[in-house]
């Protein structure tokens, strides 16, 4: 870009052509001939084009807040869904949400209710009940309680607002009056969901929390998963799904059953033998078809002791995900990884599965009997960021790590990154388990999206495509993402809702806004003569359903590198728009490309190609 703006002053027309990908990693002026800035527009073919749009998959929705997917079909070809959330587990099938979560305890015939006149707040007592605030139950066989809070009010789900060691409260679907004197009756049944988790990471817990070296060496308080961020894992094993949550349960939903079943916990199955009771997450090794825990509680003598190893791997039989006790006739076992504190997360790859932990990665391959499996340390230095921050894609495994990004394909690979610094001043490293990796795999595209250093919740993004080699970023919130894989687009959970990605070009039937690619500075002949840009002749391919859509061309201009950028001109160009004139003068230049579709309903799905825009500049002189 520069050898050609350089000697702009001797023609009459050039090309602004700029050089694939955005680099942050220096000056926008000694960046000259690349991109600077940009925000829901990416790369292909080396030239910048709008993003695909998104619409609800169903309008149906979920509670929680939902951080992890998971697509399979069942024998019977039917598409299933599995969406962990902060509240619940749900499995969506035919656009509906069936809510599995597990059953952590049931009581029978022991809780009864007290109402107050004028109040739909409810309060329980069950002296047994275990359960946190925003634990969800569901009662049974009460009887009414003589006014307004009838039977049908009482035995439904409620989610509890408050507790005390022997009671609880609820909000009612009516207001209690006079009448509502009664308790109950004495048949009254509570069915207690597994315990809620956070929305917020909160590193405060066990030991090392706070100040180093706090709280109690080899306390299992922060491997507890009530008090951290809720983060689901999950896998089906055959047709059937596995799900776990973090240091928690692991528990097993069977497709036969019906999606009206909930999951129950493995261990508790009829035939089950020294199945790990918590786990840090679950993976099937799909190949060999064995159940793999990682992060389990080990067996000593002939149980289970219901404390996580963080660093402990344990196996099923071969085919058999409830036989987990290695006998010399199964190749159930496990084994322990040496280097770090705690495994992070796992991923599979081709022929092997991935394993971080906080400061290493391992390789994790079938081998058969006697061992079943072989661990091997393939480098140490690479931890991964957050559980999810890891993602398979057709060439490569691809993560992010604390301060760098890596790939693997038999050798660990350090990605050049042309916007590592940016990206990583602006990560809220204390939500890093949030983080989430993704593809894009038809646009030869990896990505993750993150909490910036203001923001507790996911709200930006960044991506590689590993085709081209070029980095983009922008602002997005997407706490969870699944490829097309089984179905037609990638799908993507924000705020309640599942959504198809790339499709059309707007945002959920309303125009997609802040879409924006800006370049770095760029002068003539070094900066030593003044320019001044008379015309601009755009090149755009427009992408419309409705044959419309606009693109504003903003030029701006400063005599400095050090000094403020002044826009000279906005000009809105259109599928028809030969030229638009201009004045704009100065040293060096911007040319910044955006879209609002914000104007007319028939800017609603426009999308847009960039090509070769030209500039009429001339010669202004030194001063």
């Amino acid at each position: 870009m520069r050898e050609s703006l350089g000697n702009i002053y001797k023609m009459a027309l050039q090309k602004t052509i700029f050089k694939p990908g955005i680099n942050r990693e220096g000056t926008d002026y000694s960046n000259e001939g690349g991109w600077f800035d940009i925000n829901l527009v990416r790369f292909r073919k080396g030239l910048p084009e709008k993003f695909g749009g998104w619409a609800k998959l169903t309008t149906d929705t979920f509670l929680g807040t939902c951080r992890a997917l998971h697509a399979w079909v069942s024998l019977g070809g039917d598409k299933l869904l599995g969406l962990g959330t902060t509240f619940k587990y749900y499995v969506q099938q035919g656009n509906v949400f069936y809510d599995i979560t597990p059953i952590r305890s049931t009581d029978l015939n022991v809780t009864t209710f007290a109402a107050t006149n004028g109040s739909a707040i409810i309060t329980a007592t069950d002296t047994a009940h275990g359960a946190l605030i925003n634990d969800f139950v569901t009662i049974s066989n009460a009887v009414s309680l003589g006014g307004l809070i009838t039977a049908t009010v009482l035995n439904t789900e409620h989610q509890i607002t408050s507790i005390t060691d022997n009671t609880y409260t609820f909000v009612a679907s009516a207001t209690a009056n006079g009448s509502d004197t009664g308790n109950g009756g004495s048949a009254t049944d509570a069915a207690y969901q597994i315990n809620v988790g956070l929305d917020v990471y909160v590193p405060s817990t066990g030991w090392g929390a706070n100040n180093w070296g706090e709280g109690t060496f080899g306390s299992s308080t922060a491997l507890n998963e009530t008090g951290q961020l809720r983060l689901w894992s999950h896998d089906h094993f055959g047709e059937n799904l596995i799900i776990n949550a973090r240091n928690g349960g692991i528990y097993k939903w069977t497709e036969n059953n019906g999606v009206t079943t909930r999951a129950v916990e493995l261990a508790g199955i009829s035939g089950a033998n020294l199945v790990p009771t918590k786990g840090i997450q679950v993976i099937t090794s799909e190949k060999d078809r064995h159940l793999i825990v990682l992060g389990c509680d080990p067996i000593v003598g002939s149980a289970r002791t219901g404390t996580i190893d963080p660093m402990l791997i344990a196996f099923s039989d071969q085919e058999n995900d409830l036989q987990f006790e290695p006998l010399i006739t199964n190749t159930a076992g496990s084994l322990r990884l040496s280097s770090g504190s705690s495994i992070i997360g796992a991923n599979k790859s081709r022929q092997e599965i991935l394993v971080w932990t906080d400061t290493a990665l391992y390789s994790m391959q079938f081998v058969g009997p006697p061992f079943t499996f072989a661990v091997n340390l393939i480098n140490e230095g690479t931890g991964l960021i957050g559980p999810k921050a890891s993602v398979t894609a057709p060439t490569a495994v691809f993560w992010m790590s604390y301060n760098n990004f890596y790939a693997y394909n038999g050798t660990v690979q350090s990605l050049p990154c042309s916007v590592q610094n940016y990206i990583f001043s602006d990560i809220n490293l204390t939500q890093s388990f949030k983080i989430n990796a993704f593809t894009i795999n038809d646009k030869s595209e990896v990505g993750w999206f993150y909490c910036s250093a203001s923001s507790t919740e996911i709200d930006r993004y960044v991506i590689y495509n590993y085709a081209d080699q070029t980095w983009i970023y922008g602002s997005l919130s997407r706490t969870a993402w699944l490829d097309s894989g089984i179905e037609n687009y990638p799908r993507a959970v924000s705020s309640g809702y599942v959504y198809q990605q790339e499709v059309g070009f707007d945002d959920d039937g309303t125009p997609m806004t802040n879409v924006f690619i800006e370049s770095s500075d760029f002068d003539i002949g070094d900066g030593e003569q003044f320019s001044f840009i008379r015309r601009i002749i755009p090149d755009f391919k427009f992408l419309s359903n409705s044959g419309g859509g606009k693109v504003n061309i903003v030029v701006k201009t400063r005599n400095f590198p050090g000094d403020s950028l002044t826009t000279n001109s906005t000009n809105s160009i259109s599928s028809t728009t030969q030229q638009a004139n201009i004045r704009a003068r100065g040293r060096q230049a911007v040319l910044r490309f955006e879209s609002d579709d914000d104007d007319t309903t028939a800017n609603t799905s426009v999308g847009w190609r960039l090509g070769a825009t030209r500039l009429d500049v001339k010669t202004d002189g030194r001063r």
